[in-house]
């Protein structure tokens, strides 16, 4: 049977990149996320629930965190579960963790975002399919003078 194992978390960051380098000289961060869920009680109130998330930034990916980041910043990552298990006083432990395969840095307004990983695993703007356009007179709702300029639309 086939397996597939990927995880998608938007969440807020609970402490600063602390920036570290392999001895072969890969940049290596954990950052904390905490992700937030509201959902109803047997009661029919409304609870809060967070989630703390450890998750592993590598290469540029990391730099980037490092550099842009800080506690509280919103951030979308996408990578896989890792199981790590060690042994403390004879008892033995274990704990998932994320290893962040892209990154998604959210702005905390004006609709900006960044993009990190994949691929080339560099830093890359957003793709906007089309733009509207700036003559209200050449579009469909030219008519009515709506003006689709203003930058905080998200489309």
């Amino acid at each position: 049977m086939a397996s597939y194992n990927r995880v998608i978390l938007l969440g807020n960051m609970t402490r600063d990149v602390e920036l570290r380098y392999t001895q072969g000289g890969t940049a290596v961060t954990d950052i904390g996320l905490a992700v937030n869920d509201r959902r109803k009680s047997q009661t029919g109130e409304w609870v809060d629930e967070t989630t703390f998330v450890d998750v592993t930034l590598w290469g540029r990916t990391a730099e980037v965190a490092s550099e842009y980041l800080s506690k509280g910043s919103p951030v979308l990552v996408e990578g896989r579960l890792k199981l790590d298990t060690w042994e403390t006083e004879g008892q033995k432990r274990s704990k998932l963790r994320v290893v962040c395969d892209r990154m998604q840095m959210l702005g905390s307004g004006g609709g900006s975002h960044r993009e990190v990983g994949g691929d080339d695993n560099s830093l890359q703007e957003p793709s906007h399919h089309s733009a509207p356009p700036s003559n209200p007179a050449a579009s469909p709702s030219g008519s009515r003078g709506d003006d689709f300029s203003d930058p905080n639309i998200p489309f």
